[in-house]
């Protein structure tokens, strides 16, 4: 894919969705954390309705490291993966305690030092929460970058490295909401909805597939 192709992609994703922003419910970067960390093989839906009842009662590194393992699983429980995410949320807690004040680091080497956080999570909090110009690769974006000829590559890190390379500066603040929200509700897995697609003339899958 060309890169004029790839500014217009952008400018009509920009022109539908002007203020892109995460569906993960959060008021703080730790908020933004944990829910990430909560996230990974869930949906953004499940977390939210987990955390709804969680943060009121516990939304600081030392409150939720009161509550204990335990204690969060009550609150985490209808979670895929509850256990382990639960034991990673305190070891995490704790650290941010003793060594960091409570508060989130805005580091890459910082936050990927922390349990039940790696490339992804980091990448997300970087972006969303401190306005870093980074990109999340999750299964939505891979497939999207892939599918449409954004970004190709075998793995996420490759195809990171390639949509930071590519998409030009003035969308990369938003970029990963954009190719996000796009997987989730109209490039999907299955069956892509091409028909109702604003990108359908710019993207390459159809002419792949010879349709």
């Amino acid at each position: 894919m060309n890169k004029d192709k790839r500014q217009k992609i952008f400018e009509k994703l920009r022109e539908q969705n002007p203020n892109p922003k995460t569906e993960l419910k959060y008021t703080s970067p730790f908020e933004l954390l944990i829910s990430v960390i909560l996230s990974a093989q869930a949906t953004d839906v499940g977390v939210n309705k987990a955390t709804r009842k969680l943060y009121p009662v516990a939304n600081t590194p030392k409150e939720i490291y009161v509550l204990g393992v335990d204690g969060l699983k009550e609150y985490i429980k209808t979670i895929g993966l509850f256990n382990s995410k639960a034991s990673n949320v305190i070891k995490t807690c704790k650290i941010l305690v003793e060594e960091h004040n409570s508060i989130v680091p805005e580091t890459r080497e910082a936050l990927e030092a922390l349990p039940g956080v790696g490339r992804k999570t980091a990448n997300v909090v970087l972006n969303t929460a401190f306005g870093q110009p980074t990109m999340a690769v999750d299964t939505h974006i891979f497939r999207v970058s892939n599918r449409t000829g954004i970004a190709k590559g075998k793995n996420v890190v490759e195809v990171e490295k390639r949509l930071v390379k590519f998409i030009p500066e003035e969308f990369m603040m938003d970029a990963h909401h954009w190719l996000i929200l796009h997987g989730r509700y109209t490039c999907v897995a299955r069956t892509p909805r091409c028909g109702s697609c604003i990108i359908e003339d710019l993207c390459e899958f159809k002419k792949k597939v010879g349709n």
